[in-house]
Order: C-alpha cells, then structure tokens, then sequence
C-alpha cells in the first residue's frame, strides 16, 4: 500500500490533536514528523506516539514529507505555508488561511507555482445536517436561495485567540469564516457587499467576542451571521454551527451539532451535550489524505479560504467605516 507521508506543524490551535488522532488511524498515513516551537505543547503526544519532534518547522521541511498539516496561531499561516510550497509539500491550513487577502494570494500563488495542493481546514462541509442540505440544495427542493440566517456561537477560546498580534482579529475573523464557506458552497454566487459589526461585549479583553455580518450576493441572496463568543463556561457545550435557509420553494433548517445526548454529571457539575454524530474532522483528513493518493484536487482549496475570510475582513473594514464595504 502507497504511504502518504504528513508532518504536523504547531499544535497551537487545538485542532491539531484531533487532526493527528485521524491520522494515526488510517493505515495509508506515515506521520514522519511534528514541528513545534514550544516543545511543552507537543511533548506528551510525541512520548505516546513516538513520532520524531522538530523544533524548527523547517526542519520537518526538510524532511521526505508528502504533506504537512498547519495549525500554528493564524499570523504564521502565510509564512509556513508559502516555506511548505516551496519544499514542494502539499498543505492542509487551519482557518482562517490567512489574516491579510495579500498573504493568502501568496499563498495559493506558491502552491501552483510550485505544484502543490493547498486545502483549507473547513470540516464543517462533512457535518451531515450540511451535507443533507447542500444535496436537497442541488435537487432544488427549496428553489433559488434568497436569504439565510446563520449563527456560529462559541465560547471565548482564550490564550492567543484573544491576542490580535498572534490571531490577527477576534471572534468576527475565527467564527465568520465557518458558516461563510457553507455560505460560499451552498449559494454559488459571489459575495459582492458587505456590512459588519465588530464589538466587545461578553468579557473583559478587548478584543472583539460580538460580531454580526451582512452580506449580499452577486445572485441577489442575502446572509446575516450571528459570529459571537458569546457561550458562557456553564452553557453545555463549547457553540453551535446552524444555517435557516430561505428559498423560493421552500426553507431548510441545519443544526450542524443537533446529534448529541445530554449528559448529566455530577464530577462535571453541570449538564453538557455529547455530540455523537460523524466526525468532522476525520472525514476531513480522510478526503485531504485520498485526494492527494489518488491525484485529485482537494476539496476545499485555498481560493475557498481566501473567498470566506476576505469577506470577514472586510466585516472589520465594514465595522471600522459605519457603512457597507465593496468586495
């Protein structure tokens, strides 16, 4: 059996460990290597799993990788991705792809330049509420979109989410991105305008945890997103990820994370929500791995990440003007 090689670079983000569980488990994966700067973060799964630790991601570069997967805090994107291009290793990126549209441009220009595959980390398309509605979407049995509702509420991640020079935005950035990718999938048209609102209210950083984001489309539809830290510690699970999709014909309601039990323990001391649905994240790496064994394009390209996060972006620009933004 052909082997994909993969490197982890940073386990800052807290996807890695999920990511890396999916792929020690499947057989046509080789994990050569995990680059991290902080050897702390990465020390107990590099014990467990004996797999080589770098602390210098261009070391793992180096080495006979196929392809790396990055989850390092999002100012780092651009850099590793473009120096992982470049070693001619193929890239599955942690959203957002990028903080500026100028660095995600290099980005993908690097990866075609160099013949490497550049897949955005969107799990959210393999939720199957979303899968279900982006197929009853395409049989048109709600007609043309017109409107959606969206939300993507989370709990304030905290550490370096909440410090712009390592995130590069607040939740506006970290949650608008999710729900606008289905967005983006679902409705096939451009966003051509967008109006934001970016603010403080559900802690104590300054950061922004409130967000709201307007936008319409070249086709005529029109989206608002609810992309709020707004969960409390006591609230039974982390957010959600839910769409209402208006049609002409007809309205679809997705709860992205509605397969769960609730779960009552006392060593908890509260109630709490234990999703039991499909994994996300590994039909993800699942379709990153075999699209590049079998020579496929992947299915969520850097263009896609470019595409959601510029709109977020522009959701500051939006926020900071009083007024819509032109994309």
């Amino acid at each position: 059996m052909k082997k994909l090689k993969v490197g982890l670079i940073s386990f800052a983000h807290g996807h890695a460990n999920s990511y890396f569980a999916s792929l020690a488990g499947m057989p046509e994966v080789e994990i050569v290597g995990i680059a991290d700067e902080s050897q702390s973060r990465v020390a107990s799964i590099v014990e467990r799993s004996g797999v080589p630790y770098y602390a210098d991601y261009r070391e793992l570069l180096a080495s006979d990788a196929d392809a790396v997967v990055i989850c390092s805090e999002n100012v780092h994107h651009a850099k590793q991705a473009v120096a992982a291009a470049e070693a001619k290793k193929h890239v599955l990126c942690e959203k957002p792809l990028g903080i500026s549209v100028g660095e995600m441009e290099r980005m993908i220009a690097a990866a075609r330049e160099n013949g490497v595959q550049l897949m955005t980390a969107f799990p959210c398309r393999y939720l199957p509420a979303v899968t279900g509605a982006k197929a009853a979407i395409e049989r048109g049995e709600i007609g043309d979109i017109v409107a959606v509702k969206g939300t993507n509420h989370g709990t304030n991640p905290g550490g370096w989410f909440t410090d712009k020079s390592l995130s590069g935005g607040g939740a506006l950035l970290d949650h608008t991105v999710h729900v606008m990718d289905l967005l983006n999938w679902m409705v096939g048209s451009e966003a051509k305008e967008v109006y934001g609102y970016a603010a403080s209210r559900f802690g104590e950083t300054k950061i922004d945890d409130a967000g709201l984001v307007h936008v319409k489309f070249a086709g005529g539809a029109f989206a608002v997103i609810d992309t709020s830290w707004s969960r409390p510690r006591s609230f039974p699970t982390w957010g959600d990820v839910t769409m209402e999709i208006v049609g002409t014909k007809g309205i679809i309601s997705v709860d992205g994370f509605a397969q769960k039990n609730e779960v009552y323990s006392d060593l908890a001391g509260k109630g709490s929500w234990s999703y039991w649905g499909d994994d996300m994240d590994r039909l993800m790496i699942e379709s990153f791995v075999r699209s590049l064994l079998e020579g496929r394009p992947v299915p969520i390209t850097g263009e896609d990440g470019l595409r959601s996060a510029a709109v977020a972006l522009a959701a500051y620009e939006s926020a900071k003007l009083g007024q819509p933004v032109a994309l």
